[in-house]
């Protein structure tokens, strides 16, 4: 694939992000440690403030994207110039009640940067370029967060207050520069709201929402790769532990390698729609190879866990594409920012269900659990196509309403 795509928005936009997720690859590789190694927190209280944060980002999912629609050129990253700094309170100050606090301001103006980012994307790039520009960037943000944890992973070495402070400067700045960068788009105009109908008209969209929330539940795969497989590996089979680095490298590898490619087809709302079956058939096999991978001996448990994690990367693929490509392709052109709002909010709910779901069945249930995830996500897979035919049909009920003239 191109390291770059042709010079105009959707590079302009790349690049932005190769800004941003350098900073946020510091941040989440260094975070966890920062905040119990320098600060002074408990596991648990880290644990809380992110939960709590998640909710904030789920609960303004929609209303912050029908903000990002009513403004131009979508410079909430300016807004989020240094997010984690708020976090850094000497030791002896108490930080306990802050953080919370703290976060969820946070998690507010983090919230806003994807609904943002897919209203920019509306305005700016043509219709058939929009689900290829999104692939674009999630194949650059795998790049940024590898090259911030590569950064970060000096500091840890450190593991100085000092160490981890500058890590926080570097985050910051990475905020200031995606937005110096974001001023070469050519300014969007507000998108003028309609004078009939309700003004967050995608969380009425019935389908949309049915959509969202299956989208959102199937997403809990992402927490398959990072939470339950370490954990498999670890404890359930013979597969040396430093193969844990490898599958995620191999995941990074192929989200950049691949991920434009894959959303080849998937502009138009019946290609997105197709792109689900080969998604849900990586869903099944990952967990039935990984399943398999625990009790037999240590070349049989590599293989068979690498395989699985091939077979992930393929699922993972076509699913962020067809994702993309639906939830353009249903939603108004007057409320792309609410709509894509909405559909983060599956997101987030995803990232909240995540953790107890996959730790509870694959690592605490075992063979059983794996197998019968992957039963649930090929369900939630084969409800898309249906839920996507019934929103299709229902578009001229909750879109076109008359914008309100501007000026």
């Amino acid at each position: 694939m191109r390291l770059l795509p042709e010079p105009g928005p959707t590079r302009t936009l790349t690049l932005a992000t190769l800004a941003n997720t350098v900073g946020n690859g510091v941040w989440l590789t260094a975070s966890a440690l920062f905040l119990t190694r320098s600060v002074g927190l408990s596991a648990a209280q880290v644990g809380v403030g992110l939960t709590v944060s998640a909710l904030v980002a789920l609960l303004t999912s929609a209303p912050m994207g029908y903000l990002a629609t009513a403004s131009a050129r979508g410079g909430s990253n300016s807004s989020r110039s240094a997010p984690a700094a708020r976090c850094g309170h000497p030791r002896r100050r108490p930080v306990v009640p802050r953080l919370p606090a703290g976060r969820r301001r946070d998690r507010l103006a983090d919230g806003g940067v994807p609904r943002a980012r897919g209203a920019v994307i509306a305005g700016a790039v043509p219709a058939d370029q929009r689900v290829r520009t999104r692939a674009f960037l999630r194949a650059t943000t795998n790049v940024g967060i590898s090259v911030g944890a590569v950064l970060a992973g000096f500091a840890i070495a450190v593991d100085t207050r000092a160490a981890y402070l500058a890590l926080i400067a570097v985050n910051s700045a990475s905020y200031l520069g995606a937005a110096a960068i974001l001023t070469r788009l050519d300014v969007i105009p507000p998108v003028a709201a309609p004078t009939q109908g309700p003004r967050l008209a995608a969380l009425r969209d019935r389908p949309f929402l049915a959509f969202t929330v299956l989208d959102g539940l199937m997403s809990m795969h992402f927490g398959l790769l990072n939470i339950a497989l370490p954990l498999w590996i670890a404890t359930h089979t013979s597969a040396p532990r430093w193969l844990i680095s490898l599958l995620l490298l191999v995941n990074t590898t192929a989200v950049v390698l691949f991920q434009v490619r894959a959303a080849q087809g998937t502009e138009e709302l019946t290609g997105a729609a197709r792109a689900a079956p080969p998604g849900r058939a990586g869903d099944r096999r990952r967990c039935v190879l990984w399943a398999a991978s625990g009790s037999v001996p240590v070349l049989a448990a590599v293989a068979l866990l690498v395989a699985g994690a091939l077979a992930h990367v393929t699922g993972e693929l076509w699913h962020s594409a067809a994702g993309w490509g639906i939830s353009f392709g249903l939603a108004p052109a007057h409320a792309h920012g609410q709509y894509q709002g909405t559909y983060s909010m599956g997101m987030e709910l995803g990232r909240m269900l995540a953790p107890i779901a996959v730790t509870t069945l694959a690592v605490g249930w075992g063979v059983p659990g794996w197998l019968l995830l992957g039963g649930l996500f090929l369900l939630l897979g084969a409800a898309v196509p249906p839920v996507v035919r019934w929103a299709a049909r229902t578009r001229e009920d909750v879109t076109d309403p008359q914008p309100a003239a501007v000026g």
